[in-house]
């Protein structure tokens, strides 16, 4: 009678091995490399959030808006079967939202395939070679990190045009 009960304790041990072998549980990284752009002050170089703002991508398929109203970053992905991609920043103000005003900024690059693990699988890496951007509003573009992985950390950051607050008058 023993015999029974081992054989279905071993069974069903074997079962629980087989299916935990075949999930993807044990990755825990991120799959995706995707810079991530932050908004900073030119006047400052501090971090700021920008109101009434639109960013896209430039000939994307479907719907490729970004980020819509307020934001303090933005996830920018690149295209892996292309060695190029561009984004549009809009401006909804009033004042400023005018297809004259609205800046671009494009970043060429090599997409590098990487095997992360097993349960990982593949993913792409980008190397930035070039970036070029307008700068109708944006003051200037830099990339921390040329190499985009699976890291979620800020590797551009965007400086926009800001005007301070005066300071009032000293008696």
């Amino acid at each position: 009678m023993r015999t029974p009960f081992i054989l279905l304790s071993l069974l069903a041990l074997v079962c629980m091995a087989v299916t935990t072998a075949c999930s993807n549980v044990g990755c825990t990284e991120n799959r995706n490399s995707i810079p991530i752009a932050g908004f900073y002050s030119s006047t400052t170089l501090d971090p700021i959030t920008i109101d009434s703002i639109a960013v896209g991508g430039v000939g994307a398929p479907a719907d490729s808006l970004l980020l819509r109203n307020k934001g303090s970053q933005v996830y920018l992905p690149f295209r892996a079967t292309a060695n190029e991609t561009k984004f549009y920043i809009k401006y909804l103000q009033k004042e400023l939202n005018y297809p004259q005003f609205y800046d671009t900024v494009s970043f060429a690059y090599t997409s590098v395939p990487y095997f992360a693990s097993e349960d990982c699988g593949a993913m792409y890496h980008y190397r930035i070679t070039s970036l070029t951007y307008t700068t109708h509003v944006l003051d200037s573009v830099a990339v921390l990190d040329s190499l985009i992985t699976n890291l979620e950390r800020e590797t551009i950051r965007i400086f926009f045009r800001t005007a301070e607050a005066d300071q009032p008058d000293e008696p």
